[in-house]
């Protein structure tokens, strides 16, 4: 088995370089709007450590975090916004103290965790290697629309990796949640991370194929830029399609961003 600690360090670096964003703002910068409807900087963080605090919980009390899940599928299209709401509505240094609390609670819990441990989650149970995968994606993705309402331009980092890979296994989820069968045949995706290092996934020889730059299949994968606006390609149909739906994350798909030349 494979020592998870890089997966874990990663994801506290993620955590860092976001927080290193937000830690001097302003309480009138908190407030500005992110591309996410509705959506502050103050809710980009609240939505953070109020995920945090979930996996916390599904990691160190899971009858805790079952009520939690029960509580999600009663209410399912306002939960995750409830969330934010009630986490954004507090002053920005309590809400800086509340996320930096909960996901060193959560590095701790996580570092310790038995190898080999798996844990409940809103979808399939989760070891503490892909739990932390999972924050790490979740920061990231947040972080671009922090990054993206304070108009700072961030140099991308080979821990995208991680949000590449869950992306690529997530393909047929995204099929999936838009209806539609699976293709069949395995993709080959060959992404050039930052530092220059071709990520690949899939066989060599496969027909239908996507490149382009980790990046862009990052912001792609993450609804985080409209597909006219990345570096990504695809070559057969399938994958053409894919490249129209992909999603990282988990429920229903999303609206994603329009494109930028589109004036709505």
């Amino acid at each position: 088995m494979a020592d998870p600690t890089p997966v874990f360090d990663d994801l506290r670096a993620e955590s860092d370089e976001l927080d290193r964003l937000v830690a001097d703002l302003p309480p009138e910068r908190w407030t500005l709007p992110t591309p996410a409807p509705r959506w502050t900087v103050a809710h980009q963080i609240a939505h953070l450590a109020w995920t945090d605090r979930s996996a916390l919980l599904a990691v160190t009390d899971e009858d805790a975090f079952r009520t939690l899940v029960e509580k999600a599928f009663a209410a399912p299209d306002s939960f995750v916004d409830d969330g934010a709401d009630e986490g954004a509505r507090l002053a920005p240094a309590e809400l800086l103290t509340s996320w930096r609390e909960g996901r060193a609670a959560l590095d701790a819990a996580l570092r310790a965790a038995p190898p080999g441990a798996r844990f409940p989650w809103y979808g399939p149970p989760m070891s503490a290697a892909s739990m932390a995968t999972g924050r790490i994606m979740e920061t990231w993705a947040h972080g671009q629309d922090v990054a993206d309402a304070l108009g700072v331009e961030r140099t991308p980092t080979d821990r995208l990796k991680h949000v590449v890979r869950i992306g690529v296994r997530a393909r047929d989820f995204a099929f999936a949640a838009h209806g539609l069968p699976a293709p069949g045949e395995e993709f080959r995706v060959e992404l050039v991370a930052p530092s220059g290092e071709l990520l690949t996934y899939g066989p060599e020889g496969a027909a239908q194929r996507v490149t382009g730059t980790a990046y862009d299949f990052a912001l792609l994968v993450t609804q985080r830029a409209h597909r006219d606006d990345v570096d990504v390609r695809a070559e057969g149909t399938d994958a053409d399609r894919w490249l129209g739906i992909a999603q990282a994350f988990a429920g229903p798909p999303g609206d994603g961003r329009p494109p930028k030349g589109d004036a709505r």
